[in-house]
């Protein structure tokens, strides 16, 4: 049983682990020739990983750096963004993980709302952050990565402490936002350490070892599922994280095998991705005792399990709250969605759109606490510089996951979808109201409706409905004139959204129902009239659809 004293802090059990496991091997990166780093693979252990951030740390503090402060980390999936995680957290610094796929006006953004004291940026990815800055009210300084030790600015606002406490922020975690924009996910030392203990005790098929495991895992640093839920249990448990560049089913194996990975973390896409890959001799080639993540397609559950020779752990999680609940018992409802139960620290409910409960077998939103007594233990601290969106969710005592779920006679909760406004591609939360703004500033916009279509590798891919201004639209006979505009306006989108945002569909139409108060009515865009990618004039964009080259990140995650 993992213990984890009221006031632990990160720093403070990162020295403990590494008295405990000297060592023992922390953190790994596997081997990749065609990697610009680390190119033989690499391994630090604990007493490393130790001495490594004891060291960071001092370079911070002299340069002024301490409580109050926030540091944005443009470090891609490279160990040294733990590295620097770990010393910024251990002298009170929050710090604030940058998505590499950000276009410059998305990372203004997160400069402006987040108002960061430092970044501290790959060289390669420099020029990317100076393009933000440029369109940013908010100036911070910035330090390049590869001259950390030589040139690390000093603070413009002297710190409050040095000493960090349980409800220090530890991250800022940007989620999409149903209303368009981001939200900043206050994330305490107390957050993160709670999630790890949690995973880490789950027990049944969830069974850490007291050797530790080798948790391999190829989901980005700028998001939850890495940084927190699994590092956070490998550090408590002596285990180590093994932690690739990004997901490529072609180095999935060899990578797997090569680390030695008893434990992997999935996403639906991936699972896909290794099902498609022709048999081999070697698929049970490997020392992987489960694998844990979400958005399995049910009818290749048990077709993988089967083939690969061990149990996919369907979970759910999210940023405010990644206590996971987890089908982890046997025997395990595989194919069903199914995702756990209720346990102690994570009380549900199932209940309509004005909060009554459901019975069991009836779809409804899925509301979470920890207890009646203190309801937002363990959970995220609120949405930063919004308590109306903070307490908005938590109206009620319970925090409204904005997930629809069936919880059948055993309490066995299944995933139905998402209720808010949102499309989920290769594990990344995509906004479909944020979408929509960027589209309405391209001129020949009038009326746009974004939602999301199914999509048989990526789970659903981004669907943009467009009604044209007026002049536009009696031109679009003309010859080349709807193959221009569809270019215009992706490129439009590329400009201003990351890549995975972009429409991978378009079509154009005259008008988009509404109701009497002009609000937009998706379900009716297309009735029950089957596929909307079968309709006559959607436009297939997906092959347009690429990452920026240099881009390292793996897809996100919601479902951890």
């Amino acid at each position: 049983m993992i213990e984890l004293p009221e006031e632990a802090t990160i720093g403070s059990i990162l020295a403990q682990a590494a008295s405990t496991y000297p060592e023992r091997p922390l953190l790994a990166a596997p081997p990749n020739p065609g990697r610009s780093y680390d190119p033989c693979g690499r391994s630090l252990s604990y007493a490393e990983v130790h001495a490594a951030v004891q060291s960071l740390m001092s370079r911070y503090r002299e340069a002024g750096y301490g409580m109050g402060h926030r540091v944005a980390l443009l470090l891609e999936n490279r160990l040294e963004h733990m590295l620097h995680k770990l010393a910024l957290n251990a002298l009170g610094i929050c710090c604030v993980p940058v998505n590499p796929d950000y276009r410059p006006r998305e990372l203004a953004y997160l400069i402006d709302h987040s108002r960061v004291d430092l970044a501290v940026v790959l060289a390669a990815r420099r020029a990317d952050w100076d393009a933000a800055s440029r369109e940013a009210a908010w100036r911070p300084p910035c330090t390049v990565f590869e001259e950390f030790a030589a040139t690390l600015a000093p603070a413009c606002m002297p710190a409050t402490a040095w000493e960090p406490v349980s409800d220090t922020p530890a991250s800022i975690l940007y989620t999409s936002g149903t209303t368009g924009r981001p939200k900043g996910c206050v994330l305490s030392h107390r957050y993160e350490l709670a999630a790890g203990v949690y995973y880490a005790t789950r027990g049944g098929l969830v069974d850490f070892r007291p050797e530790g495991e080798r948790i391999y895992n190829p989901l980005p640093l700028f998001h939850v599922n890495s940084s927190i839920l699994s590092f956070y249990a490998a550090l408590l448990t002596g285990s180590c994280q093994i932690q690739t560049d990004r997901f490529q089913p072609t180095r999935w194996w060899s990578e797997v095998r090569a680390t030695q990975a008893t434990v992997v973390h999935y996403l639906g896409v991936i699972v896909q991705m290794l099902c498609a890959q022709s048999p081999t001799p070697d698929d049970r080639n490997h020392c992987v005792r489960f694998g844990m993540g979400a958005g399995v397609e049910p009818q290749l559950h048990q077709v993988f399990e089967e083939r690969f020779g061990f149990p996919l752990l369907e979970l759910w999680g999210m940023t405010e709250n990644v206590r996971i609940l987890v089908d982890n018992v046997p025997p395990r409802q595989v194919g069903t969605r199914a995702f756990g139960r209720a346990t102690p620290g994570i009380e549900v409910r199932v209940v309509d759109d004005t909060d009554r409960d459901l019975p069991d077998g009836t779809a409804g939103e899925m509301l979470i606490r920890h207890s009646a007594a203190t309801p937002r233990k363990d959970f995220f601290s609120g949405y930063l510089d919004d308590e109306a969106a903070t307490e908005a969710a938590w109206r009620g005592g319970w925090f409204h996951t904005g997930d629809v779920v069936v919880r059948d006679a055993s309490g066995m909760l299944h995933f139905v979808e998402r209720r808010k406004n949102i499309i989920r591609r290769s594990g990344e939360n995509i906004a479909a109201a944020e979408v929509e703004a960027w589209l309405l500033t391209h001129p020949a916009v009038e009326m746009t409706a974004v939602l999301a279509v199914p999509d048989e590798v990526r789970e659903e891919e981004v669907l943009a409905c467009i009604v044209l201004k007026p002049d536009v639209a009696s031109n679009l006979s003309e010859p080349g004139a709807e193959a221009a505009l569809l270019r215009s306006l992706f490129d439009h989108c590329s400009a201003g959204l990351a890549y995975f945002k972009a429409p991978g569909w378009m079509w154009f139409t005259a008008q988009i129902p509404t109701t009497g108060t002009q609000k937009i009515q998706k379900h009716a865009i297309f009735g029950s009239n089957g596929d909307p990618r079968s309709m006559t004039g959607m436009h297939d964009l997906r092959a347009w659809k690429k990452r920026a080259s240099g881009t390292a990140a793996a897809p996100g995650i919601r479902h951890p």
